[in-house]
């Protein structure tokens, strides 16, 4: 049976993580309070983000940015996007 976790994001409880994403508390934090849903969004949005933005993960700046915009997101708070990005409608599939 899969662990369930009250997601922060979504506000229900729903299946969590295998295992902390992130070394550290807050790999922590987030793998008891943010679900797999959750998690693979927030995925999807970083790399549009990076790709998007042309983050270069050695840069501290781009490390804390993406930081920053994790705690957003999963707090439910607007977020940077994806300027020239156009999400599919159903019917592109």
């Amino acid at each position: 049976m899969s662990r369930v976790v009250n997601c922060k994001k979504f506000g229900h409880e729903l299946p969590g993580l295998d295992a902390p994403p992130l070394p550290g508390k807050r790999g922590e934090d987030i793998f008891h309070s943010i679900s797999k849903q959750a998690w693979t969004e927030w995925q999807a949005l970083q790399t549009m983000l990076i790709n998007e933005k042309h983050l270069r993960l050695i840069d501290p700046d781009a490390r804390k940015y993406l930081n920053e915009q994790m705690q957003r997101f999963f707090d439910n708070q607007p977020t940077d996007a994806a300027e020239h990005f156009t999400p599919k409608t159903p019917s592109e599939g």
